[in-house]
C-alpha cells in the first residue's frame, strides 16, 4: 500500500500524509457529465488493475431513462473495462473518511477505447491536433448559481440567502461585497480545491443573483476537462455544507442571465511551442483567421453538444449576457466569438456559446473540433463585427430539436468526434427530447387552458 501511495500525484500524497486511506472512488463521466462508478476499499483498489461497468451507462438520458443506442448486439449491457488514470487521483475532502477519487478510461473487449465515452472523445480530438503537429490549449470559465434549497420542482428557483440574511442581489457584477455574501461557501471551495491540487485563477460575482464565475489556468484540454468535471462536484458539496444548492443549469432563474462555460482556445506548434495564431512580428496569422472561420461555420452543427438540454436554449436571449449569433469581434462580449485583449504570445479565440450545463469533455471536444475543421478548411471568416452584436440577426438554433437536426447531418464534425459517438449521442438526446415534449408546462396551462 505504501509504495502505491508514494506514486500518487503530490497533492494527493499531501492530503493523505499521516492518514490512513480508507476508500477509492473509481469514476467515469457519462454523457451528461454525471460521475458513475464504484467505491472500493483502498486495499482492494491497490490490488485491482481495472473494474467493470455496463456500456449502458452511456445510453441513459438525464432523467434516467434509456435511448435505444445499443447497436446490432441489442441491449445486453455488456461490460466495459475501466482502467484508472492515476494522474487524476485526487482527494474527496468532503467525505467523512479519507477518500480519493480516480478517473478511469473505458475500453471494450478488444482493448479499444469505447468511442462514446466522453473522455475518449476529447482524447480523440486532441490526438487529431497532435497528428498535425499542433498542441491545443484551452482555458474554461465556469459560471454557476448558488440558490436556495429547492425541494419542489414545481416551485421557482430562488437566490440563496447570503451572509447578511438577505437574498443574493442581481446586477452586481464584479462586486466584492456581493462575493463576500457567499464567503463561507467560497472558503470551502478554495479549501476543497487546494486539497485536490487545483489552481483557481479567480472568483468573481457575475450579473445574476447569486451567480459566480471561477476561471481556471490555461492548459491541456483533457486535464482541464478533468478539473471542470471534478469542480462541479466540489462546488456542489461546498454549497450543501451551507444549506444551499449550486446549480449549473444554463438558465435556472427567469429574467436573470444564464450560466456559460466560456472556452478560450489557442494552438501551439508542437515542435517550437510558438502560438500558431501569431507571426514572429506579433501580427495575426492566416491560421488565426481560419480558426475563427471554423467556429463560425461549424458551431451551429455542434450546438447540440455544447447546449445539450431544452433549458440550454433559454440562455440565448438578446441583451442577457449570452450571444445570439456567431459574429466575431475583438474585445466584444456581445459576439459569440470574442478575441480577448492579449499579447501576441497569448492570442486566443473565446467561444462564448457553450453552456455550463454541457459535459466538459464533450463541450471542449466539440469546440476544439470546430477550430480544427477551420484549420483544415482554410477559409476566411466573415468580416469582424463592430458594435453591439445584439443588433444583428440570430443565426444559431433556438431549440434543441433544430440543433439535433443540424448535428445529425454534420458529417465533417462526426469525422472529428467519431461517427459512433455521434450515433449514440443523437439517439440518447432525441430520447431525452421526446421525454420533455410529453410534459405540459405551467405556461401552457395558464395561457391555453381557457383561452384557445
Amino acid at each position: 500500500m505504501a509504495d502505491w501511495i508514494q506514486s500518487l500525484p503530490i497533492p494527493a500524497q499531501d492530503y493523505l500524509e499521516g492518514k490512513r486511506l480508507d476508500e477509492v472512488e473509481c469514476i467515469i463521466s457519462d454523457l451528461p457529465g454525471i460521475a458513475r462508478g464504484k467505491a472500493v476499499p483502498a486495499s482492494k483498489f491497490a490490488r485491482q488493475q481495472y473494474f467493470h461497468l455496463p456500456d449502458s451507462i452511456f445510453y441513459q438520458t438525464i432523467t434516467g431513462d434509456w435511448g435505444e443506442a445499443a447497436g446490432d448486439e441489442g441491449f445486453i449491457e455488456k461490460d466495459m473495462i475501466l482502467r484508472p488514470d492515476m494522474s487524476t487521483a485526487t482527494a474527496a475532502p468532503w467525505t467523512a473518511d479519507w477518500t480519493l477519487q480516480v478517473i478511469h478510461d473505458a475500453y471494450d473487449r478488444d482493448d479499444l477505447p469505447v468511442p462514446f465515452s466522453p473522455r475518449n472523445v476529447l482524447k480523440r480530438v486532441v490526438d487529431l491536433y497532435r497528428a498535425k503537429g499542433w498542441q491545443p490549449v484551452v482555458a474554461p470559465e465556469m459560471e454557476f448559481f448558488l440558490v436556495a434549497r429547492n425541494l419542489d420542482p414545481a416551485q421557482e428557483i430562488q437566490p440563496m440567502i447570503g451572509r447578511s440574511g438577505r437574498p443574493a442581489a442581481a446586477r452586481q457584477a464584479y462586486s466584492m461585497t456581493a462575493v463576500d455574501e457567499f464567503g463561507p461557501v467560497i472558503d470551502d471551495i478554495y479549501d476543497f480545491a487546494e486539497a485536490q491540487g487545483f489552481e483557481i485563477d479567480g472568483i468573481t460575482q457575475e450579473g445574476g443573483a447569486g451567480q459566480l464565475e471561477i476561471n481556471l489556468i490555461h492548459g491541456d484540454p483533457v486535464k482541464l476537462a478533468d478539473e471542470v468535471f471534478f469542480f462541479k462536484r466540489l462546488i456542489r458539496e461546498a454549497a450543501m455544507r451551507h444549506d444551499c444548492y449550486a446549480t449549473f443549469m444554463a438558465k435556472p432563474i427567469e429574467d436573470e442571465p444564464g450560466s456559460a462555460m466560456h472556452i478560450h482556445h489557442s494552438v501551439l506548434d508542437g515542435q517550437t511551442g510558438a502560438n500558431i495564431f501569431s507571426n514572429e512580428d506579433g501580427t495575426e496569422t492566416d491560421a488565426f483567421q481560419h480558426y475563427i472561420a471554423g467556429m463560425q461555420n461549424h458551431m451551429p452543427d455542434a450546438l447540440a453538444v455544447i447546449a445539450p438540454y431544452v433549458n440550454s436554449y433559454r440562455r440565448y436571449v438578446k441583451d442577457h449576457a449570452a450571444p445570439i449569433n456567431l459574429e466575431w469581434g475583438r474585445d466584444n462580449r456581445t459576439t459569440g466569438i470574442r478575441i480577448p485583449l492579449s499579447s501576441p504570445k497569448a492570442r486566443r479565440v473565446e467561444n462564448r456559446l457553450a453552456g455550463m450545463d454541457c459535459n466538459p469533455y464533450l463541450g471542449i471536444a466539440a469546440s476544439l473540433a470546430c477550430g480544427y475543421l477551420g484549420l483544415l478548411d482554410g477559409k476566411a471568416p466573415k468580416a469582424e463585427f463592430k458594435g453591439d452584436a445584439y443588433d444583428g440577426d440570430g443565426d444559431i438554433p433556438r431549440v434543441l430539436g433544430e440543433a439535433l437536426d443540424l448535428f445529425d447531418e454534420a458529417e465533417a464534425l462526426h469525422g472529428v468526434l467519431g461517427a459512433e459517438f455521434a450515433r449514440v449521442y443523437s439517439i440518447v438526446k432525441r430520447a431525452e427530447y421526446d421525454e420533455f415534449l410529453q410534459v405540459i408546462s405551467p405556461w401552457e396551462r395558464e395561457h391555453l387552458l381557457m383561452n384557445v
